[in-house]
């Protein structure tokens, strides 16, 4: 079977000053006022983005990332202003900062693979002694990595690098430090409701025309985020297993299991239309169990002129 999915647009909408285009979204600049963010079907992993889109994958991202938004805007200002399609997010135009607001309560993924190879410290950050992966942290750490260009990798950096580098005003950086904590914890409390631990996640920021640090891009997504089931946690950690987890991981597993890291002179394997259905399954589920709210497939007959349609409208 053939997949109806969104791997790129080409859309030109008026006022439209340019275009960027993301390892999954497209932004759309309309007169240096406002952007059109188009959320695709690509899946990117290990910085790669892979050769067949996953339907729905879009809307999912899209609509966890616009519900987490509106969930937290009392306590974080955000850009977001409509959300005129499923896989469409409309907002001010921001001036983004240079680094990701990383924020871990456990100590999993990354973290983990640094502190078995012998670090204790990460970012600057120290991580006590006699832990295991995916032990919580006496608090969350915030471990901030650089925007890396297209096609590069992100890299770990310090507070006090960000800060003599200039990268972002001391000021500034105060201010997101506040938020990522308040988002963090409103979201693993959003988290336990749904009987979900909120491992790590990343955080965007910007800054609108007018000066205000906001909330951009995507929130408490299985993109940005790790989440744990919270059933279970605790003996899986006492037996020394694995954690059931709700995140992108499962990609990158099975990417391992088929000798696939993003290094040089691997290939990408091939995707079966069978991994792909299970792929936009496991999404499905994600966001069922992330909003707590059954998933509306949208009508995917024609994605692009469906998003040109409601795009057009509501700029009018």
């Amino acid at each position: 079977m053939s997949h109806n999915t969104i791997i790129d647009t080409n859309f030109n909408f008026p006022n439209q000053k340019s275009v960027y285009k993301g390892k999954v979204r497209e932004v759309y600049n309309i007169n240096d006022e406002q952007l059109v963010m188009i959320a695709t079907d690509r899946l990117s992993a290990f910085d790669v983005v892979m050769p067949k889109g996953i339907p729905y994958k879009g809307q999912i991202l899209n609509q966890i990332a616009t519900n987490m938004m509106k969930a937290t805007e009392d306590l974080v200002p955000n850009w977001l202003t409509a959300t005129p399609d499923p896989n469409v997010a409309v907002g001010h135009l921001c001036d983004p900062f240079k680094v990701e607001m990383v924020i871990r309560g456990y100590m999993s993924g990354h973290a983990a693979r640094e502190y078995k190879a012998g670090k204790r410290l990460l970012c600057g950050v120290p991580m006590p002694e006699g832990m295991k992966e995916n032990d919580a942290f006496p608090e969350p750490i915030i471990t901030p990595a650089t925007k890396a260009e297209m096609g590069d990798h992100d890299e770990d950096i310090s507070r006090e690098d960000i800060l003599k580098r200039g990268i972002v005003s001391e000021e500034d950086y105060l201010v997101l430090e506040d938020y990522t904590r308040k988002l963090f914890k409103r979201g693993s409390e959003i988290a336990a409701e749904r009987g979900l631990i909120l491992v790590d996640t990343k955080y965007e920021f910007g800054k609108t025309k007018d000066g205000k640090i906001v909330l951009i891009d995507e929130i408490h997504t299985p993109d940005s985020s790790r989440y744990f089931y919270a059933d279970g946690y605790q003996e899986r950690q006492d037996r020394g297993e694995a954690q059931k987890q709700l995140s992108k991981e499962f990609v990158r597993q099975w990417l391992i299991a088929n000798n696939f890291q993003g290094l040089e002179g691997q290939t990408v394997p091939e995707m079966s239309d069978e991994y792909i259905t299970s792929v936009s399954e496991r999404y499905i589920e994600l966001y069922e169990n992330i909003t707590g709210e059954p998933f509306v497939k949208a009508d995917v007959s024609n994605i692009q002129e469906r998003i040109q349609a409601n795009v057009l409208a509501y700029l009018g």
